[in-house]
């Protein structure tokens, strides 16, 4: 029998932007109280980085993690340097996987 989620630390990575505060918000309808959802901030935790990743896991524990945070620049910059954009948001979430993996988490969804 699975584990309602309400009872799991969820990190919600980007979950102060457009889509993530509104995954956020559907987290709490459905009832996972707001003290469950980690919600890294750029300024603390540069998810490029494997030291913070790893510093993300160890202060917010995940069961679950929805990955939603991105490296993003509006259409002008995507244009100019759509490598680097791919590059960042692709070593972002490999780091974040790895991590994962390395700590047990029983669920990653990513976008």
């Amino acid at each position: 029998m699975a584990i309602p989620l309400a009872d799991r630390r969820i990190l919600v990575t980007g979950g102060a932007g457009f889509l993530g505060s509104h995954v956020v918000e559907e987290l709490e309808r459905r009832g996972v109280p707001r003290e469950s959802v980690f919600i890294p901030r750029s300024a603390e935790y540069d998810l490029l980085q494997s030291d913070a990743v790893e510093k993300v896991f160890s202060d917010s524990d995940p069961d679950v993690v929805i990955h939603l945070a991105a490296v993003v620049g509006g259409i002008g910059a995507n244009m100019e340097r759509p490598g680097d954009f791919f590059y960042h948001n692709m070593k972002m979430g490999l780091e974040l996987m790895e991590r994962a993996r390395l700590q047990g988490v029983e669920k990653f969804v990513t976008v």
